[in-house]
């Protein structure tokens, strides 16, 4: 593991993002635009911060390897931030939120439609301060429509947007039913989609001088990233079902047990076919004619996968995998977390990074995957402590003294 740092220039070294957001989406959002180079500071409650940094087992280690209060999923969607603590339910801390906003870009917030009216902390507010700022909403179900007020969860919508409909093994096998993904991918798409959308209202503002309102969804992204199941549907009239680890639209395009393990066979075409079967020793296969084209292929699923499947059992994984690798197949193995990150290639990329840390002495992370020559994501600053950059914010960017910023201490606002 090596740190990745780097003295080229960022890409938005001229950004100052003032994030209002917690848990996931948001701040997937924020670390975006601070691996980009953006001044990130992150607002959080005193004494106990983004809901996050409770959200362990694992906890990050110190160097004697006792437990740190900094959970690893906090640590997965916050490097890169400054951290400042305010009590937002207070007039003073309304106040000094409304004064930072002055010298932001961004304010990114993931609060229930209509809570931060009342603090004056609403766009219609803020862009009063400031007419160019872009102001990112992220919830549940946007700011309109008859589930606007609910709260949105990743699980549910994961459920409601049509995800663990076609995600789960088939009804009919063995342990058939609908199944969520393994990690929070609406959370995450949203935050990616988040990151595209302020992008784009910065890229608006640099040429017009005006700011906007971006109204993020977790419904509308869970809907959108359906991609060819939500188009098969439309144009079909029929949902899609579940299909396990098979393919919908392509056979065979799916796991299969070696003799020694599981093994991932995504066959693009008739040629690629024609090349698996041959490989295992079933040339008959590839001239039959129920199989001869992918369409036939899909009608006839049922009978050929087993014959497939009774294939591939005969030879061990790697086998498998240095062989189908020489003839042009597409394949792969299923790996778990630790083969990914002992993975050659994973390594060679350096994907996983370690950075100084205040408690844990260093952290390991996973960089970001964005690589641009010029201006590179920089993931180089850990995920801040509680707090850890309030003086430093209010003291540089407000200009506020070191006695005012104790009396604000004093009076629970900081």
């Amino acid at each position: 593991m090596t740190t990745n740092a780097s003295p080229l220039p960022t890409a938005l070294g001229h950004i100052r993002v003032l994030d209002l957001s917690r848990v996931l989406a948001g701040p997937w959002c924020s670390q975006n635009l601070a691996d980009l180079g953006a001044d990130v500071i992150k607002i959080e409650r005193p004494g106990n911060g983004d809901d996050t940094r409770a959200w362990g087992p694992p906890y990050a280690k110190d160097e004697q390897g006792n437990d740190t209060s900094e959970a690893a999923y906090y640590l997965s969607a916050n490097r890169g931030k400054r951290s400042v603590t305010v009590d937002i339910a207070s007039g003073e801390g309304q106040a000094l939120l409304r004064e930072l906003v002055k010298h932001c870009d961004v304010v990114l917030e993931n609060f229930k439609v209509g809570h931060l009216k009342r603090y004056g902390l609403d766009y219609d507010s803020l862009k009063a301060i400031k007419p160019d700022l872009v102001y990112c909403s992220i919830t549940g179900f946007g700011q309109d429509g008859p589930y606007a007020h609910r709260a949105g969860y990743d699980f549910l919508i994961q459920g409601m947007g049509g995800l663990m409909s076609v995600t789960g093994e088939r009804d009919d096998l063995p342990g058939g039913g609908p199944q969520k993904a393994g990690v929070a991918l609406t959370d995450l798409m949203t935050g990616m989609y988040a990151t595209v959308a302020v992008l784009a209202a910065l890229t608006h503002r640099d040429r017009s001088g005006k700011g906007q309102h971006i109204d993020m969804a977790l419904l509308d992204t869970q809907v959108a990233m359906l991609a060819n199941m939500g188009s098969n549907y439309l144009n079909s009239g029929k949902p899609p079902k579940r299909w396990g680890n098979a393919h919908a639209n392509i056979v065979p395009y799916q796991t299969f047990a070696c003799a020694d393990g599981h093994i991932i066979v995504a066959t693009g075409n008739d040629g690629q076919y024609q090349k698996f079967v041959e490989a295992g020793g079933r040339v008959e296969l590839g001239s039959d004619p129920r199989f001869a084209t992918n369409p036939l292929r899909v009608k006839n699923r049922d009978v050929l996968v087993p014959l497939l499947a009774e294939m591939v059992k005969q030879k061990p994984r790697d086998e498998w995998i240095a062989l189908l690798e020489s003839v042009g197949v597409p394949c792969g193995p299923i790996n778990d977390i630790g083969e990914v990150f002992a993975n050659e290639q994973v390594q060679a990329r350096e994907v996983a990074i370690e950075l100084p840390h205040p408690s844990a002495g260093k952290v390991k992370l996973v960089r970001n995957p964005i690589r641009m020559s010029a201006t590179p994501a920089t993931s180089d600053k850990a995920p801040p402590l509680l707090g850890q950059h309030t003086d430093e914010v209010l003291r540089d960017v407000l200009g506020r003294s070191d006695s005012d910023i104790a009396a604000l201490r004093a009076k629970g606002i900081l």
